[in-house]
């Protein structure tokens, strides 16, 4: 193909800087996860382990000590601005994997003062691009869940059952299709926003239980071509030992290679718990909508300003940018789910837009519950007052009534106090079902949750 010139500053090679030139589509801004090349850098030195072990003779001692140094600098961010190229590359992914070969073999020459590193034939000996990208991709969507979301979910729920404890005695109306429906706690109704998040980490931990079968191992479609056996055992488990993930090879490399079902479901996870924070977001901004025109039953930070003409204006922000994030994330599986389905024989060349979308997912979920959860959930506080207003005021109270008068019965009660804007107490005595003596011993509404 001719000679390419590589800035004199940088570890990459040919292949990547042809790759930086032929590929000039959201440059700078949407770049090749960071996520998945800590997790090539964690795989390559996986595979020098395992290659060191099975075939000693071609991974040496030395060999197999600089790669692990390098691939630890990487880890350790000492070399991210040698990954310059866009997600919008070869399908295969095979651009990226040859950036971080490239890097690994020039820096790990450059420390052993020699040439010592092919990145063909040393950093991805017994590999292929088609086996390393996509376990690279589980990797990084294991870790990031791993990492990040999972205890952003934890923190919120946690906030959330301090809420329930320090509020429990707290009565307020429910709502069910918007209108007025039989009463509930404060405390109950915080729990089913900590019972969402909860499941939903559940959730999230089963379907990791898939994305930690990997496809390396099956080099270039999937018959382990130019890999020693038992390659993916040992890689899988130098893996194991660096991550603290037990990850295991794929029973099956053919379907690894050009199927993703797993990150489909895993996805599928990460999309519920964007369901549940919209929910939750949403009912915490209709609780607090107001001041004083709306249901007003919670208190929220104010964090700024809300309007730039209507002065004090104060705006759920917080719940705005769940929302958005949600958006987000549901968007995001459409093309994970997409991606997934265009594998053909072989091989699947949608790995790279694959992986874009599901770590932005998990990692603007992360973030956003995190800024929901410091800058809105913990300052959270009732509006005891207005909730006890409209608990009086709700005429679904009525349903205590049910066991002594009937449903017929309470609904002519809670038709003539909406129409003359009476009490129950006094619908009900005005109809003649109870008197004041009866209707004091029967109608608590403390009772109804």
């Amino acid at each position: 193909m001719g000679e390419v010139k590589v800035p004199s500053d940088k570890y990459w090679g040919a292949q990547t800087e042809r790759s930086r030139q032929n590929f000039r589509i959201g440059v700078g801004i949407e770049t090749m996860p960071h996520e998945i090349i800590i997790a090539f850098a964690y795989l390559k030195k996986a595979c020098a382990e395992a290659n060191h072990k099975l075939q000693p003779q071609k991974m040496t001692d030395e060999k197999l000590k600089v790669i692990a140094d390098v691939c630890d600098e990487i880890i350790a961010g000492k070399l991210d601005d040698n990954f310059p190229l866009v997600v919008w590359q070869t399908g295969s992914g095979t651009q990226s994997n040859m950036n971080v070969n490239e890097v690994i073999a020039n820096r790990g020459n450059e420390i052993a003062s020699k040439k010592l590193l092919h990145p063909n034939d040393d950093v991805n000996m017994s590999q292929s691009s088609n086996d390393t990208f996509p376990s690279a991709m589980y990797i990084a969507a294991t870790m990031a869940v791993r990492e990040k979301l999972i205890p952003a979910v934890g923190s919120l729920a946690a906030t959330f059952r301090r809420l329930e404890s320090e509020y429990d005695g707290l009565i307020k109306t429910g709502r069910t299709h918007l209108q007025d429906a039989a009463p509930v706690k404060f405390s109950q109704e915080v729990s089913g926003w900590r019972s969402g998040l909860e499941s939903d980490s559940e959730m999230l931990m089963h379907a990791l239980t898939f994305t930690q079968r990997l496809a390396i191992g099956g080099t270039a479609v999937g018959t382990g071509l130019n890999a020693p056996d038992g390659f993916d055992a040992e890689v899988c488990e130098s893996l194991s030992q660096l991550t603290g993930i037990p990850f295991t090879p794929a029973a099956n490399k053919f379907h690894a290679l050009t199927s993703l079902g797993e990150i489909v479901f895993a996805h599928g996870a990460v999309k519920a718990l964007a369901a549940d924070m919209m929910k939750t977001a949403n009912d915490v901004r209709w609780l607090a909508s107001g001041p004083r025109c709306g249901l007003g039953e919670l208190f929220i930070p104010e964090n700024e300003p809300g309007s730039s003409i209507m002065p004090g204006k104060v705006n759920p922000t917080q719940c705005e940018q769940v929302t958005m994030t949600a958006v987000q994330v549901m968007s995001n599986d459409n093309a994970v789910s997409m991606a997934a389905s265009q594998g053909n024989f072989q091989l699947n060349v949608y790995l790279p837009v694959c992986a874009y979308n599901f770590l932005q997912s998990v990692r603007l979920l992360s973030e956003s519950i995190e800024s929901f959860r410091v800058n809105c959930a913990e300052g959270i506080k009732p509006n005891a007052e207005k909730m006890t207003e409209n608990l009086n005021r709700s005429l679904m109270l009525v349903t205590a009534l049910n066991p002594y008068i009937g449903y017929e019965n309470a609904a002519r009660v809670a038709k003539l106090a909406h129409e003359k804007n009476i009490s129950l107490k006094e619908s009900c005595l005005e109809l003649g079902l109870m008197d004041s003596e009866r209707f004091e011993e029967v109608f608590h509404p403390e009772r109804m949750v």
